[in-house]
């Protein structure tokens, strides 16, 4: 049996995995989604400017229109963000169920 040590540059244990199936997948994707500078930037500006237009988001980003949109897709799968189509254009808000879920499980597990 192997004896555990502590080692004096960890911290001691602080919280609880107590998490799987379905809410895990869940909870990984999120964090997939957000793990991508281009993705956390639109995080950040659609928590800024609320029911942005993507045309609003590709004047922002200094990527092309179809990257950003391939963009808005992988948030959108991993539920960050919702858009609904107006007219020839769609526009997008931050999902807060979503991210109140999310919140949920950090605290869950920090606790």
């Amino acid at each position: 049996m192997t004896e555990t040590t502590s080692c004096a540059l960890c911290a001691p244990a602080c919280c609880s995995l107590d998490i799987s199936g379905d809410d895990q997948k869940r909870l990984v994707a999120m964090f997939k989604a957000l793990g991508n500078p281009i993705r956390f930037e639109i995080i950040k500006f659609l928590a800024t400017h609320p029911g942005c237009i993507t045309g609003d988001i590709v004047d922002y980003l200094p990527i092309a229109q179809a990257t950003v949109s391939q963009h808005l897709k992988v948030l959108r799968e991993a539920g960050w963000i919702s858009g609904i189509t107006e007219g020839p254009a769609r526009c997008y808000c931050l999902n807060a169920e979503n991210i109140a879920w999310f919140r949920e499980q950090i605290v869950q597990i920090m606790s």
